[in-house]
């Protein structure tokens, strides 16, 4: 044979074992997941207790609110726990958290746990609840709208600064950065923090399944500690996700036994690296890289270009 005859061969020897290697490689990550899967009490359609995590300011968040939806027809999913531990937020993104919970709570057990801090728009998002366990120091309630912007025309004009303004109506720039808020515009935005605040006591009278002017009398913005909150209706009892499983099991008749899986938002590879399959990718990632030395295709198959 000529020597570019043995170079094809040898070429064609090297693809086949690139091939094997990327097929192997791949059935031992699909094997891995699997197993890490079944060694969590997370197979895919087995069933389990959602847990919904609200933490941070709460905003609109379009995928959350997507994946809390489709709990109400995940046939898997026998229960949900919200667990929130959230300051408040927007308005708006309090709304769309409450409005999708509230469908879930129609199809299915729902419970939520307040941990340090559910208030505001915090508290909004909890009212859904077939019941809300809250610690005895949890901070809660805060039941209110709060609408407020800077103002800079009095260090403007120790500065020598002046503004000038076009606008197409008396309200337009209403509030303004520049100049005081006159008391058109200080009614009007107030007439916007009173409807806010009337669909807030709605939401909460309704769920709570308390009188409106009762809620009211308790919502002049002031948090309660959780044994405060309890003493008030706004909360059910004292605990958090043990007890609040306990009370599934006992009112709703959802066993303990089940596995509890978090709500994400984020891709399954995504999730599962940075969860409990982490070590175990960690550990395949180093079985195959001991080995570029003498199996030239192991090394390829992970390489990316640009790399």
């Amino acid at each position: 044979m000529t020597l570019e005859t043995d170079l094809l061969l040898d070429r064609r020897r090297l693809k086949r074992r690139l091939v094997f290697w990327r097929v192997l490689s791949v059935l031992i990550v699909v094997a891995a997941v699997l197993a890490g899967l079944r060694s969590a009490g997370l197979e895919p359609g087995e069933a389990h207790i959602a847990r919904v995590s609200v933490t941070g300011l709460i905003t609109e968040d379009r995928k959350l609110t997507e994946a809390i939806n489709d709990l109400a027809t995940d046939t898997s999913v026998r229960a949900v726990i919200v667990s929130i531990d959230s300051p408040g937020g927007s308005v708006a993104g309090g709304e769309s958290l409450h409005d999708a919970i509230a469908r879930v709570a129609k199809a299915k057990p729902l419970v939520a746990v307040m941990r340090g801090t559910a208030a505001s728009a915090g508290y909004m998002v909890a009212v859904p609840a077939d019941r809300i366990f809250a610690r005895e120091a949890t901070l809660t309630g805060s039941i209110g709208v709060l609408l407020e912007t800077p103002e800079f025309s009095g260090l403007l004009d120790k500065l020598g600064i002046g503004t000038e303004r076009v606008r197409s109506g008396p309200l337009k720039d209403e509030p303004s950065l520049i100049r005081p808020l006159s008391p058109e515009g200080k009614q009007v935005l107030q007439g916007l923090v009173n409807d806010m605040y009337d669909q807030f006591v709605g939401m909460v009278a309704a769920g709570r399944h308390m009188d409106a002017d009762k809620v009211r009398s308790l919502a002049d913005g002031r948090p309660y500690t959780g044994r405060q909150a309890l003493s008030l209706g706004l909360v059910d009892a004292i605990g958090g996700e043990r007890e609040a499983r306990a009370w599934l099991a006992s009112a709703k008749g959802i066993s303990t036994d089940l596995p509890v899986e978090d709500v994400s938002t984020e891709g399954f590879a995504r999730s599962a690296l940075s969860g409990a399959l982490a070590p175990m990718f960690q550990e395949i990632w180093k079985t195959l890289v001991s080995q570029s030395v003498s199996l030239d295709g192991a090394w390829a198959v992970w390489q990316r270009s640009g790399h």
